[in-house]
């Protein structure tokens, strides 16, 4: 095989995997639903409570993982002060919140007034763990977020995101994706990045 067809086919060979990562890039960072409220001063917000998150998916212990990496990472931030988990859960026995991962407007409120925080974030694990495609496997995640002004218990601002899943590459080439610490991490920062941007 002469010079010239060796490097016309390693040329498209690098065209070729340059297209399935810009591909499997865009599927993993597609826009996700988002929400905030245009009238509320994001800027005056200085401290948080973070609920017990809500676990959708088939791995018990995925929402108690990733609303610890949410509170540390956020807290890492400087920027919003997140009161710590037995503050929080101290405060819900005193109120009596029935249902902490979806309390009620009034229970928001309530519960804001006991541990003085300026908002309130409940949120939901949708999916965390491994998922498959026919000989292909990767991790996933996908969460979703609300955070709740103190005052009204009203929601004014909510998002979601998911990262990780079985891109072109791991399709093509096998591997089994990122580890789940990994995309757990990078799904966090996406969600923490939309909330300083409000900021």
């Amino acid at each position: 095989m002469s010079d010239r067809r060796i490097i016309a086919r390693l040329y498209r060979l690098a065209i070729l995997v340059i297209l399935i990562v810009t591909a499997a890039s865009c599927a993993s960072s597609s826009r996700s639903p988002y929400y905030s409220n245009p009238n509320m001063d994001f800027q005056a917000i200085k401290t948080a409570a973070v609920m017990p998150f809500q676990n959708l998916t088939r791995e018990q212990l995925a929402a108690d993982r990733v609303r610890d990496v949410f509170s540390n990472m956020l807290l890492a931030t400087s920027e919003i002060y997140v009161m710590p988990p037995g503050e929080v859960s101290r405060g819900i026995l005193i109120t009596g919140i029935a249902n902490p991962v979806i309390p009620s407007p009034e229970e928001v409120i309530k519960l804001a007034a006991v541990i003085k925080v300026d908002v309130i974030i409940t949120g939901a694990v949708k999916e965390y763990g491994e998922v498959r495609s026919g000989t292909s496997s990767a991790n996933l995640i996908s969460i979703s977020l609300q955070m709740i002004e103190a005052a009204t218990g009203k929601i004014i601002w909510s998002a979601s995101t998911t990262k990780g899943g079985i891109g072109m590459p791991d399709r093509l080439l096998g591997g089994g994706g990122e580890p789940m610490n990994d995309i757990t991490e990078e799904a966090v920062r996406d969600i923490i990045g939309k909330i300083l941007a409000l900021r």
